[in-house]
């Protein structure tokens, strides 16, 4: 009965916010990709919010009824049946009045958990300009295979509006071939010299011995300027700005422009924040979720980031890779032996996977093991010194974000700083 009851809901949504986008015709960037979503939708969100009224997805309404919910501009009431009443009468107004103030453009991240998802959302909102930020082994449990993945995440760049645009990630393999089945023009980003919108020299910057951000040099048609990104840590960021220049671009801002918005850019929360830590360590919060590729990254930035005391890193399972599991997991042990990292704090049974990866590839740190993030943070209370630098990541599913919490030299400050801290989830 319930699934039946979101089913109606579903449909009714999809009516009235296909009637919306109709009567309004707002340009549409839709973003998909395993990784690398909600950072493209904040940095294309900075580069047109000053010269375009513009709306994008608050939170994770990237599914069957949170995309409806950002076309209508309202939040979900849950259970509750009058909050219900107010958004359909919300999206009624829209369709037999008019609002002047309608968005302009609407930047829409689009989720797939499973094949078939892309094909509902764009049937919703078929995208005028379409970014594809990553393929990598994410839901596996579903999808089975990389080339799945690959198959559903084109969809959105298969399904443009005539006229439309696909911006690609040149650097994941998968996305770069794409360009071959691209319904309309596209434009190739990354770090590789054959992409058309290129970051060149990207490194990070300090002010004394504190980190200021990262800076790199845009490329385009024989046009170079500098950008700098304030407290922006991790080169994996730097696909999100580039994709936000390719959606300036294309709507005719100059390079200068574009890298003065990017200026404005700030990750959502849980994506590779520097936050203070008790007893003066720096902790780098990447609790959102994690996969193998973005684990590895993360643990490259945590080996690049210079520090005065150790470097620790906090990782926690990674969930839904099916047959990936054990390489996955493989594969971020393998990038800890590298990283010069001094202690291993594995969560969870899968986590083991990496700290015996790890070892077997000749990490010599200390490693500690725990079941969950409540016992992790507990431990690291006490285990932390002055000057460590702490990296925090695992899947959503892990909560992770509560070894963050328990290490924040402001816990005040957890609603502000950390993921899920709203009663949803502190409730579960």
């Amino acid at each position: 009965m319930k699934n039946q009851l979101k089913k109606i809901l579903e449909k009714i949504l999809f009516i009235l916010a296909r009637a919306i986008l109709k009567k309004y015709q707002p340009k549409v960037i839709g973003i998909t990709g395993s990784i690398g979503k909600s950072s493209a939708k904040e940095a294309v969100y900075a580069v047109l919010k000053d010269n375009f009224r513009v709306r994008t997805n608050i939170k994770n309404y990237n599914n069957e009824i949170g995309l409806p919910l950002t076309i209508i501009g309202e939040k979900s009431p849950g259970a509750d049946f009058w909050g219900w009443a107010k958004v359909f009468g919300r999206a009624l107004s829209l369709i037999f009045k008019t609002d002047s103030k309608y968005p302009e453009i609407l930047i829409l991240e689009m989720g797939s958990d499973r094949a078939g998802d892309l094909k509902h959302l764009t049937d919703l909102a078929p995208a005028d300009i379409g970014i594809v930020t990553n393929v990598s082994p994410v839901h596996l449990e579903s999808f089975k295979t990389l080339e799945k993945i690959a198959k559903e995440k084109s969809t959105l760049v298969t399904r443009l509006k005539p006229g439309g645009w696909g911006l690609l990630n040149g650097d994941s393999e998968k996305v770069y071939e794409m360009k071959n089945v691209v319904k309309g023009r596209f434009l190739v980003y990354g770090f590789k010299p054959d992409a058309q919108i290129k970051a060149l020299e990207s490194d990070l910057s300090y002010r004394g011995d504190k980190i200021s951000g990262l800076s790199f040099k845009l490329s385009y048609n024989g046009a170079v300027v500098p950008v700098f990104l304030p407290d922006v840590l991790a080169d994996h960021l730097v696909y999100a700005a580039m994709a936000a220049a390719g959606v300036g671009i294309i709507l005719e801002m100059n390079l200068l422009q574009i890298a003065e918005a990017l200026h404005n850019f700030v990750p959502p929360k849980g994506r590779m924040h520097l936050l203070d830590g008790v007893k003066g360590s720096k902790i780098i919060d990447d609790t959102y979720n994690a996969s193998p590729e973005a684990t590895v990254a993360a643990v490259g930035t945590l080996a690049k980031v210079e520090s005065n005391g150790r470097k620790i890193a906090v990782l926690g399972d990674m969930l839904e890779l099916g047959d990936y599991e054990k390489k996955g997991h493989q594969a971020v042990g393998e990038a800890v032996a590298k990283a010069g990292i001094e202690l291993l704090v594995v969560v969870g049974d899968r986590a083991k996977m990496i700290a015996n990866a790890a070892i077997s590839n000749g990490y010599a740190g200390e490693v500690k093991f725990f079941l969950n993030s409540i016992e992790a943070g507990d431990y690291l209370l006490n285990a932390v010194k002055a000057g460590d630098l702490i990296l925090v990541k695992g899947s959503q599913g892990m909560r992770m974000e509560r070894v963050s919490k328990a290490l924040l030299a402001e816990p005040e400050r957890v609603g502000e700083l950390l993921v899920r801290q709203d009663d949803d989830w502190l409730n579960r």
